[in-house]
């Protein structure tokens, strides 16, 4: 089956190369200029300045080195001044060398999921037709899980799939964080078109969900129920899979099921009429005993707001406010610490700091961290 084919300019590029890449060929290979690629495109020139500057930057990667030629190659041959024959051959031979789409993506399934397991990396040497994807054992054994073509690999590497990680005479690669995230979007795709659905609605908003279960208690008997969840939705689940330096997690389970107990909180006392309540004076210090329950129906449950007021109080200014964004605004502790002006890589201490006080008060209060519902 011929490969799908982009027209951009007079060369042709397969519809899987992103849109930075064609232009950065197309500039390169082409001779236009970034401003008629910007006018093409609908951007800033400058926009096409960086994307070219970074594919320029990354052409040390050998195999990417590698897989421009041939897409540049490629492109030559397609809209060289050929007979129809000639161009039907062409296309045929092209179909062997540049993979399609869903080649690609049925590779990809197959090979990704394999870089996923642990030290596991994709290796390949200089003028060999084949890369293989090798694994490291506890026992110091290496094992080869899969082997693919190097067309592929090199459509991987173009995509941002893997990364560089050793370079020598047998270049090793990662997989990127890109790269789990596309493995996600396609294996979503492919489990619903398997099940018969035409699409995945969902296939992009499942890359960035990692599902998990949990105990939660239901009911008057205390009854435990296990429940399904997105595990990436908090900020705070993914800075607890960071190691410390024993090799430990940065913030213990204890810590976690404090802060998922105020965003709890949090969530419940927004029921009511009034969604759109003003919580940004939870971030001054000193007027927070404003924000007691008692306001009337439209103020959302009082046994939540008097928890939530109770346990920011209890941090103080600082810590409560940190709290608060992460565990219960969900902003990312880079913009967290922007947001309250303060050094990078601070704001995570500080959160530890009140994730333990919090813990603290929870258990003072005899109720634990536990989740209500």
């Amino acid at each position: 089956m011929v490969g799908e084919l982009y027209i951009n300019g007079r060369q042709a590029y397969p519809a899987w190369v992103p849109h930075d890449v064609r232009h950065y060929l197309v500039h390169t290979e082409e001779g236009m200029s970034i401003r008629a690629l910007a006018r093409a495109a609908g951007c800033h020139a400058s926009t096409i300045l960086r994307q070219v500057r970074r594919h320029e930057n990354r052409r040390d990667d050998p195999l990417l080195d590698d897989a421009f030629d041939r897409l540049a190659k490629e492109a030559r041959i397609s809209t060289s001044n050929t007979s129809q024959d000639s161009k039907l051959m062409i296309a045929t031979k092209r179909a062997e060398t540049l993979p399609d789409t869903a080649n690609l993506e049925t590779e990809a399934r197959r090979i990704l999921r394999r870089l996923c397991e642990p030290e596991a990396c994709l290796a390949i040497a200089p003028k060999m037709e084949k890369a293989v994807v090798v694994r490291e054992l506890p026992d110091g054994r290496t094992i080869r899980t899969a082997v693919l073509d190097r067309a592929i690999a090199e459509a991987f590497v173009v995509k941002d799939w893997i990364e560089l990680s050793g370079n020598g005479k047998v270049t090793r690669y990662g997989i990127s964080s890109a790269g789990r995230a596309a493995l996600k979007r396609l294996l979503s795709e492919h489990e619903a078109s398997r099940q018969g659905l035409a699409e995945a609605p969902a296939a992009f908003g499942d890359q960035h969900r990692d599902y998990a279960e949990r105990e939660v208690r239901q009911g008057e008997a205390k009854q435990t129920k296990r429940i399904r969840y997105n595990a990436l939705e908090s900020p705070l689940s993914a800075i607890a899979r960071r190691k410390g330096k024993d090799g430990k997690p940065f913030l213990s389970s204890e810590l976690v099921a404090a802060g998922e107990r105020l965003r709890e909180d949090f969530e419940l006392a927004q029921i009511g009429p009034r969604v759109a309540q003003n919580w940004d004076r939870f971030l001054t210090a000193g007027d927070r005993n404003a924000m007691r329950p008692g306001g009337g129906p439209a103020q959302g449950p009082e046994g939540a707001r008097a928890r939530v007021a109770d346990a920011l109080e209890e941090l103080g200014a600082g810590l409560g406010d940190v709290a608060l964004r992460v565990c219960c605004f969900l902003e990312g502790m880079e913009q967290a610490e922007k947001r309250m002006g303060w050094a990078a890589r601070s704001g995570k201490i500080v959160l530890k700091i009140a994730l333990q006080r919090l813990a603290r008060h929870y258990e003072a209060q005899g109720a634990g961290s536990a989740m209500i519902g």
